[in-house]
């Protein structure tokens, strides 16, 4: 069964690096980023996790939690995290789930026949603290994902939760953001925006960006 943004993310028991984990339990109500991995010792999955592991401030300071996952065996895996923390010059911070049995794999709709019948494919997943599917993005196995990507797109969900706003393409935290056409009351507009906004169209308002509380 596939999974679609704003489903329930699945929730899962299952060994990792860190210890056995039951997923909603372990999220608690962070945000979360949980993505895969086709197999330990790969080396842009390699690349990725020591990035990921670098980025740790960046994701605290946004209340996330980043949890990996990969289908060999959590061994394997402890054996990974030295070899990514000596060639990344990092050290991993965070449990990577181990999927020997294809548990969560298969929950996750990570295997696609037509790219391997076996090995997971590279998809990353964005979690709401409501446990919803907020963003899936799936990678072919030759490119690394982009994590300040990952990391704007998780800005923009945390300020549009709060506010009556969309962002634009390209859009990075400070820029200016969309009024969602939607709201039309002058009234509420001046009082949810008081810095006023600029009518390009009128169903393309854009406003500074309001702090996310």
């Amino acid at each position: 069964m596939s999974l679609r943004l704003g489903d329930i993310a699945p929730d899962f028991e299952q060994d990792s690096s860190a210890g056995r984990i039951r997923f909603h339990e372990w999220l608690g109500d962070s945000w979360g980023v949980l993505f895969s991995h086709p197999a330990d010792f790969t080396p842009v999955c390699t690349t990725e996790l020591g990035l990921t592991a670098k980025l740790k401030d960046e994701f605290a300071k946004r209340g996330v939690k980043v949890i990996a996952l990969s289908v060999d065996p959590a061994d394997s895996h402890l054996k990974w995290i030295d070899d990514i923390n000596e060639t990344q010059n990092t050290r991993v911070n965070f449990p990577i789930i181990a999927d020997a049995d294809r548990k969560v794999s298969l929950l996750y709709d990570l295997i696609h026949p037509n790219a391997s019948a076996t090995a997971t494919v590279r998809s990353l997943f964005i979690i709401d603290p409501q446990k919803k599917v907020r963003l899936i993005i799936t990678y072919p196995a030759s490119t690394g994902r982009n994590f300040d990507e990952i990391l704007r797109v998780i800005d923009s969900l945390q300020l549009t939760d709060n506010h009556l706003v969309a962002t634009p393409g390209n859009w990075k935290h400070g820029d200016d953001v969309v009024i969602v056409p939607s709201l039309q009351d002058p009234e509420e507009i001046k009082r949810r925006f008081p810095k006023g906004f600029r009518a390009v169209r009128p169903y393309l308002r854009l406003t500074p960006q309001p702090d996310k509380a």
